[in-house]
């Protein structure tokens, strides 16, 4: 790698980006960025594997060492919930702004699309599987799918899988498992794999093919995504969100008050 070297001006970059809050990494990159440095990595044919941190994430990271590995380890970091950014910023961190997984995702779609890239979409139930393509089918007509697999499959499928991933030719691989699975899928074949992108989008499969409805643009610029979100499955979801959201608080409310305490020990 040289100074000229296309990767060593992105390595600079996401260097300099590299942040930390709450002891989790942190890149301070914009969408616009993000998607040029998703772009390079597949014009380059060079590994790149992305992850977002929103407030769950965050919160299990502590008691989680896989998924802890997944973070850190992970070459881009970009802050997915809204609550992450506000926190961040209330302890003078700063970012530009929330790089959301789902936006992500449907922009590398488009992004895939125009630059003749090709995806390979892994997870989800094999119905929303079949509306994520049609609806693909729309809005990218000339898009080309490497190939798609449903989630629901056994740990001794999981090598055949990855062969017929990299017997693909695919160019970025989305991989929509709930956390911690498919933290676990991409450490475990992590150097395995071939696509140059590798990006866990959790549930964007659902909401791209209309299983799970996103919530308005008002609703999510109020930091509320949360509870539209709770409102869908109350059942399954209020107790998450609770208990993430309260232990979110306390760390938030610890970290603000150790820093007043760092403050004044320095005056």
């Amino acid at each position: 790698m040289t100074a000229h070297d296309p990767a060593w001006a992105q390595y600079r970059l996401l260097a300099s980006r590299r942040r930390e809050f709450l002891g989790a990494p942190i890149h301070a990159l914009t969408m616009a960025e993000t998607l040029a440095i998703a772009d390079e990595a597949m014009t380059l044919r060079r590994p790149l594997h992305h992850v977002v941190v929103n407030v769950a994430k965050l919160v299990n990271m502590r008691n989680n060492t896989e998924l802890r590995e997944d973070v850190a380890t992970a070459d881009v970091i970009n802050v997915d919930g809204i609550g992450v950014l506000w926190g961040a910023r209330l302890c003078g961190v700063a970012l530009p702004e929330r790089v959301a997984g789902v936006d992500i995702m449907i922009n590398l779609l488009s992004l895939c699309a125009n630059r003749g890239f090709r995806p390979f979409l892994l997870g989800a139930e094999q119905s929303v599987l079949d509306a994520v393509r049609m609806r693909l089918a729309r809005d990218h007509p000339g898009l080309v799918i490497a190939g798609m697999r449903n989630g629901y499959f056994k740990p001794e499928d999981e090598a055949g899988i990855v062969e017929a991933i990299n017997a693909s030719g695919a160019d970025c691989l989305l991989v929509a498992m709930p956390t911690p699975r498919k933290e676990r899928f991409l450490k475990c074949y992590r150097d395995k794999l071939t696509p140059s992108f590798v990006m866990g989008v959790g549930g964007s499969f659902d909401v791209y093919g209309g299983k799970v409805a996103r919530a308005p643009k008002v609703v999510q610029a109020a930091g509320l995504e949360w509870l539209f979100r709770v409102a869908q499955e109350p059942r399954r979801l209020w107790r998450r969100y609770y208990d993430t959201n309260t232990a979110y608080a306390a760390l938030l409310c610890r970290e603000l008050w150790d820093r007043r305490g760092r403050r004044k020990v320095d005056l």
